[in-house]
C-alpha cells in the first residue's frame, strides 16, 4: 500500500515543480518554491518513509539523536558513526557553531519537555526552539527544522515541527523520518502514545538542478501505485510492504536510546536517487 503521507508528499512535490516561484536565493541556484505546505500525519496508523525512492533510516536516526540525546555541534561525533551529512557547514573546529544541539543543551529543552509531559501534559507551552537570535550569527548554518511544539490529547503525544526551509527532494523526507521517530522516543520515555505529527515548511523548495531526480522520483511512484498491472514482483513487494517502527521497550530514560535500539522493520523502497544538495 502507500501511505497516506507518501500521497501527501508526492503532492506537494508535485505542486511545487508545476506551480513554483522561479526566483534566486542565498545558494546562487534558482529555485522553485511555493510558501506553507503542510503534512499531516497519524502516527498510529503508519511511519512516514517514502517508497518512491530510498530514505536512509539509520542515516537520519544517527543525526536526531546526535541533535537531542548527545546535544552536540561536533561533527567528528557523526564522523564516528560514519556520517558526513553536516561536512559542507564545518567550521575550523569542526563543529557547526551555536547550531541544532548546543541550543538544546544550552537550556536543558529536553529535559524540560519530558519533565513537563509528565507533571503537566496539558501544559500549553511545551516547545524546543533552536532559533536563539543572539547566537545566530555564530552558526554555520542557521537551523532549518528549528522548532517543535508538543500536545498530549486523550493519552497521545502529538508534535507539530516547524521548518523555515525545507529542500523538499532530499531534507524534507529525512526531516519527517526523524522526528517521527523523536515523537516515538519521547512518547516511549513518558508513557504516553503516538499521535499526529504535523509538519510544517514555510519555504518549499525545488533546486533548479534537483528537477531530473524529482521527475524521475515522480515516475517511479505513478509505476508503484500501478503496480498491480505489472509483472515486476520488485514493485508488488514494495508497494505491499509496512514499514514499521520497533524501538527496545525496555529504554525508560531518553538517554538510553541508542542507534541499535531503534529499528525499522519491513522498510522496503525502490532505489535511491541521487540530486545535489546545494549549500
Amino acid at each position: 500500500m502507500i501511505s497516506n503521507y507518501e500521497k501527501q508528499y508526492i503532492k506537494i512535490l508535485k505542486d511545487v515543480l508545476e506551480n513554483g516561484y522561479y526566483d534566486n536565493n542565498r545558494t546562487g541556484i534558482p529555485t522553485y518554491k511555493l510558501p506553507h505546505k503542510i503534512m499531516e500525519i497519524d502516527l498510529q496508523k503508519e511511519f512516514p518513509i517514502l517508497k518512491s525512492k530510498f530514505v536512509a533510516f539509520k542515516t537520519s536516526v544517527k543525526e536526531m539523536l546526535w541533535i537531542y540525546k548527545d546535544q552536540s555541534n561536533d561533527v567528528t561525533k557523526l564522523h564516528e558513526q560514519n556520517v558526513h551529512i553536516w561536512d559542507k557547514w564545518v567550521d575550523e573546529n569542526n563543529t557547526i557553531g551555536k547550531a541544532y544541539g548546543y541550543q538544546i543543551a544550552k537550556y536543558k529543552q529536553v529535559d524540560k519537555l519530558i519533565e513537563t509531559l509528565k507533571n503537566n501534559p496539558q501544559d500549553r507551552r511545551m516547545i524546543m526552539s533552536m532559533w536563539n537570535i543572539e547566537d545566530l550569527p555564530e552558526m554555520t548554518l542557521q537551523p532549518c527544522c528549528y522548532q517543535t511544539l508538543w500536545d498530549v490529547t486523550d493519552g497521545q503525544l502529538n508534535c507539530m515541527l516547524i521548518q523555515r526551509s525545507g529542500d523538499f527532494p532530499i531534507g524534507v523526507p529525512f526531516n519527517t523520518t526523524q522526528y517521527a521517530v523523536l515523537t516515538h522516543l519521547i512518547a516511549q520515555v513518558t508513557n504516553l502514545k503516538v499521535g499526529k505529527l504535523t509538519h510544517i515548511i514555510n519555504n518549499c523548495h525545488i533546486y533548479e538542478n534537483q528537477i531530473e531526480g524529482v521527475k524521475e522520483q515522480i515516475s517511479a511512484y505513478e509505476k508503484l501505485i500501478n503496480c498491480k498491472n505489472s509483472d515486476d514482483e520488485e514493485l508488488k513487494e514494495v508497494f505491499n510492504s509496512n514499514p514499521q517502527l520497533e524501538l527496545d521497550k525496555d529504554v525508560t530514560d531518553f538517554y538510553d536510546f541508542t542507534i541499535d535500539k531503534i529499528n525499522l522493520i519491513n522498510y522496503k523502497s525502490l532505489k535511491k536517487i541521487k540530486m545535489p544538495v546545494a549549500k
